[in-house]
């Protein structure tokens, strides 16, 4: 390991037989001197967690917000994104396989601190810094410390997660995250044990604590894979525990699956698939329901939800038609739109800009 990108974490606890068990995420992996967690990128080290990626990338990239996706967080405003490698799940389906299971260090090809990163993203004028590409609950101290540094250029901090994390640690990141898209992978324990080696019930805690303990806006999105988690019951499931226990302002993506990783014998998600999805959602009483990977304008588009006026028009990651006021509220009739707006949107369209930071800085 180089030690210039090891740093000791505080989330592990020694056993009896001598092992040691990092406590960061529900998976508990309890590791002897040398080894690494399913993670890749926590491991013991002189007894005790260390993270060993701290400040390297495996890329820099200015995105659109409404890609990560949040659709009702500063619509329209460049984000600066970025993650690591590995990750704490075993999705089956990963579609950042390359660089969520990669076990090569040479995957991180970008070197950046936390300063450096809030610096960038102050110069390219990005409203925001999103922690994507694979899970940041692997790379907590890192994203925490990058958070803190965008705190001090009023920059905000997004994370892009599948929820898995522990009490102690989740309340401790979130308390710098702004917003947060979760995937909802499933419904079922079933699901996620098959597919992601994982389980359900620590994704719903997370939830609930985001939605409840924190002041981080929240979105989610759900993979629609055919077979596996479409079923009319299952959705109609989620879309009802989403409304009790997060409020039906909450909004929800479901998005197209198309064949990857170890699912290449499945076939991709059909849009009447994904239209059928968010019908249910709205059935169920979610306000806010969208499609994604799909070109769908008005399942993509934001609409009032007590007089049906269009709200915030999307094409793919454009924005068209802007109907809020100053204070997010519909202009027809005064309803007020669930999120995170400013008083007019941003004009960064659907470009994408790679960064290499040593050119940057």
């Amino acid at each position: 390991m180089n030690d210039q990108y090891t740093v000791k974490t505080k989330y592990w606890h020694k056993l009896e037989d001598g092992r040691v068990q990092c406590d960061l995420c529900p998976r508990e992996c309890k590791l002897h001197e040398g080894q690494q967690g399913l993670c890749f990128v926590r491991a013991n080290q002189n007894n005790e967690i260390v993270l060993t990626t701290y400040g390297r990338s495996s890329g820099f990239c200015i995105d659109p917000i409404e890609k990560k996706p949040l659709n009702h967080f500063l619509p329209g405003t460049p984000v600066f994104s970025f993650g690591t490698a590995g990750c704490n799940l075993a999705c089956k389906f990963c579609q950042n396989w390359d660089i969520s299971k990669s076990r090569e260090m040479d995957t991180l090809a970008d070197t950046a601190m936390p300063e450096n990163i809030a610096q960038t993203a102050a110069d390219y004028n990005c409203r925001s810094v999103a922690f994507t590409y694979n899970d940041p609950v692997i790379f907590h101290e890192y994203a925490i410390d990058v958070a803190k540094a965008c705190k001090e250029k009023d920059i905000k901090t997004v994370a892009v997660t599948a929820g898995y994390v522990s009490p102690e640690p989740r309340a401790e990141f979130y308390q710098w995250m702004d917003a947060a898209n979760v995937d909802l992978k499933a419904f079922t324990d079933r699901f996620y044990h098959k597919i992601t080696g994982s389980h359900l019930e620590p994704v719903l805690e997370t939830l609930k604590y985001i939605k409840h303990e924190t002041n981080c806006w929240l979105e989610t999105t759900t993979l629609i894979i055919p077979g596996e988690n479409d079923s009319e019951k299952e959705l109609t499931e989620m879309c009802e525990w989403v409304v009790e226990n997060l409020g039906a302002d909450m909004p929800m993506h479901f998005s197209a699956f198309h064949p990857d990783f170890k699912m290449r014998d499945y076939p991709a998600t059909s849009p009447s698939t994904l239209t059928k999805a968010r019908d249910i959602a709205i059935k169920a009483g979610v306000r806010y329901a969208y499609v994604g990977n799909v070109h769908n304008r008005d399942a993509d588009s934001t609409w009032c939800h007590q007089c049906g006026e269009l709200l915030v028009e999307r094409d793919w990651y454009e924005l068209g038609r802007w109907n809020l006021d100053t204070n997010g509220a519909c202009k027809s009739c005064g309803t007020k739109v669930a999120g995170v707006f400013e008083s007019r949107p941003g004009h960064w369209g659907a470009k994408r800009l790679p960064v290499r930071m040593q050119a940057a800085l």
